[in-house]
């Protein structure tokens, strides 16, 4: 039994800090796990911004609310499930991520949890688990699925050289030359193929 395992921002819709970089005009906030391997480091960094500008959650789900998925995303997802079950392992948070499953047909997500302080501030997070996305793929291997992964960035890497399949999709020049055993797809109709290909 197949299960499919994806990564969400990168993969099935933009990356929310780098457009809540742009919509605020700091450009440090464009720096995400593609860049920093240590993704409570990211956090942190992240969090500590926020302060300095006193911005809070209602400002980034302000712009998440102008988010769309990619193009072809929602239909990538929707022929994917057709043939599968498909599961999304996602490092964001539970405060962010809502309005986007809206738009992608509310697949199933497994994320964190921000923490918010009556002002709107954040004041910090909740991982599900210590490494989510490898934790999640050991856990339904251990209940008798083959896993099938696919990401973008290095939080992504675990799951994919943990599972029976695993695919890069849309990454980065430097992760693909450092693992060049992974295959890389910069297109949904490529990646869909390949996923169905190693479901047989």
């Amino acid at each position: 039994m197949n299960i499919v395992c994806l990564d969400m921002e990168g993969v099935l819709v933009p990356e929310i800090w780098i457009a809540f970089s742009e919509a605020s005009g700091i450009p440090e906030l464009r720096r995400t796990t593609r860049d920093e391997p240590d993704y409570n480091k990211l956090m942190n960094w992240r969090l500590n911004i926020l302060r300095e500008h006193g911005l809070g959650l209602k400002e980034i789900q302000k712009t998440i609310s102008t988010i769309d998925p990619l193009p072809g995303a929602r239909a990538f997802l929707d022929a994917l499930r057709e043939n599968t079950q498909v599961l999304i392992l996602s490092d964001t948070f539970e405060q962010f991520a809502m309005p986007l499953m809206k738009k992608l047909g509310y697949p199933t997500l497994f994320c964190n949890t921000l923490e918010v302080a009556e002002t709107g501030e954040i004041t910090g997070f909740r991982m599900r688990v210590e490494k989510s996305k490898l934790t999640t793929v050991k856990a339904l291997q251990s209940i008798g699925y083959d896993t099938i992964a696919s990401g973008d960035s290095f939080n992504d890497l675990d799951m994919i050289l943990a599972s029976k399949a695993g695919f890069l999709f849309r990454t980065t020049e430097q992760i693909k030359r450092d693992y060049p055993d992974i295959p890389a797809y910069e297109e949904f109709d490529d990646l869909l193929a390949a996923i169905r290909t190693a479901c047989r």
